[in-house]
């Protein structure tokens, strides 16, 4: 089977499940035994403030938002134990990874879970409501233990942002890649050609990076409009690196 026969889908096991112990019950429901699919990629994150607020975008505004920062982070299940924070992140691949993930993870909301299909991972889950300081009601936070990208679109945006091309073997990748002939930094959310004092290092000439990413930061350097923001592309270059906001 070809690669263009493949799906691949990024899976997250979320802090609320480290917290109850549940990582090995989560990878022997996705294991290869039950899918027939394969690990691509996997790695252990400290998520920052930028690749929180990247990878719930669609969400930015809404009443729960912070919350919902909060919960990926960590913050929420340990908030005094920050070197206990963070989440497990693999990419899956084979024919159908995107509905055979979902279908085992199982509906978005825990109490649908446990009520249309027992038995799958986020019946495990459980529902917080956020009310602000006035107590009014903000919305509900699904601590449904993992994320499972819900399509094509979605697996190929989330990839891109928790995974470096490196992080991935070059004969399991999906996507275009190309081999970086500048430099770039980021200081102060402002993109950077050459060092300059305080500045964090994303890419140098010879890394192998996603080709939209440097199609991005080529267009983002000439002040011309790109598809995404500097703070999307940077979010993944920075994972797991020490910045000011976090």
């Amino acid at each position: 089977m070809n690669l263009t026969e493949l799906e691949q889908t990024l899976v997250l096991i979320k802090p609320d499940a480290l917290k109850n112990s549940l990582t090995g019950y989560v990878l022997s429901q996705l294991s290869e035994f039950h899918t027939a699919l394969r690990f691509a990629g996997a790695k252990i994150v400290q998520v920052s403030q930028m690749l929180a607020e990247e990878h719930y975008a669609e969400h930015r505004g809404k009443g729960f938002y912070p919350s919902l920062i909060e919960y990926i982070r960590g913050n929420v299940h340990y908030p005094n134990e920050p070197d206990k924070r963070r989440v497990v992140a693999f990419v899956y691949q084979g024919p159908g990874a995107i509905q055979k993930i979902r279908d085992i993870a199982g509906p978005t909301n825990p109490h649908n879970a446990r009520d249309n299909k027992p038995g799958c991972i986020r019946a495990l889950g459980t529902i917080v409501p956020i009310k602000d300081e006035a107590g009014n009601f903000l919305g509900d936070r699904m601590d449904n233990l993992i994320h499972a990208s819900a399509n094509l679109g979605d697996a190929e945006r989330e990839i891109k942002l928790w995974f470096r091309p490196v992080d991935i073997p070059p004969l399991m990748r999906l996507y275009a890649t190309v081999k970086c002939q500048e430099h770039y930094y980021l200081k102060n959310n402002q993109l950077l050609t050459s060092y300059e004092q305080g500045s964090l290092l994303l890419v140098a000439p010879g890394d192998i990076v996603w080709q939209s990413d440097l199609e991005a930061l080529q267009l983002l350097h000439k002040g011309l409009p790109s598809p995404c923001s500097i703070q999307t592309v940077a979010a993944k270059y920075l994972i797991n690196e020490s910045t000011e906001n976090d």
